[in-house]
């Protein structure tokens, strides 16, 4: 089987959103966090979803996912302190219903421009490679600095990417990595980082353009213009 494992605890301090946490910020009436889990709700190859949630918003989560139809959701937890934090409580919450070698796709709430072939090339490599990670190629040059003053090194552009999502792996791998960085405390930025702090093997899948994430206002309202350009078939490379 395969679940899709989509994180949502952040409070998003970055979008200066009084009101709501930027996963709840409305397009067109309906919250980002929708639009992101319909990828995986149509997808027929994912048949679980694991949300995990700010705690206090996890019942207005509930009732958006009535009023949407969003069928595949099993579980709902709190997320944690760190990005880091939520995804293990979110892995620990699919043992209930996942088995070792099963699928999970980890992604954020705010990442909801992805397609339903990114979903399946995930799906396929993991099958085919054991991981996979969404990753586009850099369009400027990279610059590497130790102490955030000096430029220290410049890496070939044409080998950099940035990590994206999803970030897909066996489940039972997964798990068992973010359970060693719990017993070592290491915290990581992502599950990328994380397989790389520990020397773990990594495939690279090809981002779908502008599979941005939204964390400050200028990335909502590039979201909201590449989703008005799509709904209104105005092609222009995406």
């Amino acid at each position: 089987m395969q679940t899709a494992l989509i994180f949502a605890g952040g409070t998003g301090r970055r979008m200066n959103a009084r009101s709501k946490p930027k996963q709840f910020l409305e397009l067109h009436g309906k919250p980002i966090i929708i639009y992101t889990l319909e990828h995986f709700e149509y997808h027929e190859e994912i048949h679980n979803i694991a949300v995990v949630c700010i705690e206090g918003w996890i019942k207005e989560l509930e009732g958006l996912l009535k009023r949407y139809g969003i069928t595949k959701v099993k579980t709902i937890v709190p997320g944690g302190e760190t990005g880091h934090d939520s995804i293990y409580f979110g892995l620990r919450s699919m043992q209930e219903f996942s088995r070792e070698d099963d699928i999970v796709l980890i992604h954020d709430g705010v990442r909801p421009l992805i397609s339903q072939e990114l979903i399946t090339e995930n799906i396929e490599a993991v099958r085919r490679y054991g991981s996979a990670i969404t990753c586009e190629a850099a369009r400027e040059s990279v610059v590497c600095s130790i102490d955030g003053k000096n430029i220290s090194d410049v890496p070939p552009r044409a080998q950099m990417y940035t990590a994206k999502a999803p970030q897909s792996f066996r489940f039972g791998e997964i798990l068992r990595l973010y359970e060693r960085a719990s017993e070592d405390h290491v915290r990581s930025i992502d599950s990328s980082h994380l397989c790389s702090l520990y020397h773990k093997p990594m495939h690279l899948v090809t981002s779908t353009k502008n599979n941005i994430k939204i964390t400050e206002p200028a990335d909502f309202y590039i979201y909201r213009a590449i989703y008005e350009a799509v709904e209104g078939q105005q092609i222009f490379g995406i």
